[in-house]
């Protein structure tokens, strides 16, 4: 009985390993445009992960990947206001639920319909969001680079 629980948690290992090496580069740069900051954006993600590996067993055929980025978008917009300080990308004009929705929507692709009952808006709400915050995006110019900071 330990041997197979022991192999079931070892093949449940092999297979996030799995997962996490092949999607936590397109994960981690979602997060790094929600947040801003890439240290803030690695816990984001972390807790993502942690969440997700809690429940593979119970993923039941469903996609971990949508998994991890509904706990992604989810945590986020929990914690969004950790997140408000500009960090000089070009997404700072923007405030977090203008982000996540725009993230979710032009970054990962996620249908409007999907992104409105994650973000338990309606629809038309979300198409709203996305068409102000692109105008926002276009219609202000970028922010002056941040200056390297040199080192002796």
């Amino acid at each position: 009985m330990r041997e197979r629980r022991a192999e079931r948690d070892r093949r449940r290992a092999r297979e996030f390993e799995a997962f996490v090496a092949g999607a936590a580069g397109r994960l981690l740069h979602a997060a790094t445009l929600l947040t801003g900051d890439p240290e803030a954006a690695e816990h984001l993600l972390t807790a993502a992960l942690a969440r997700t590996y809690a429940a593979w067993d119970r993923l039941n055929g469903e996609d971990p990947y949508d998994c991890t980025r509904q706990e992604l978008a989810a945590r986020f917009a929990h914690t969004a206001r950790r997140h408000r300080r500009p960090c000089g990308g070009a997404l700072d004009r923007l405030t977090p639920q203008e982000r996540l929705v725009l993230v979710l929507r032009l970054y990962e692709g996620v249908a409007e319909e999907q992104a409105a009952a994650q973000l338990g808006l309606p629809a038309e709400r979300v198409r709203a969001i996305c068409l102000r915050s692109v105008a926002t995006m276009r219609s202000r110019p970028a922010p002056p680079p941040r200056p390297e900071v040199a080192t002796p």
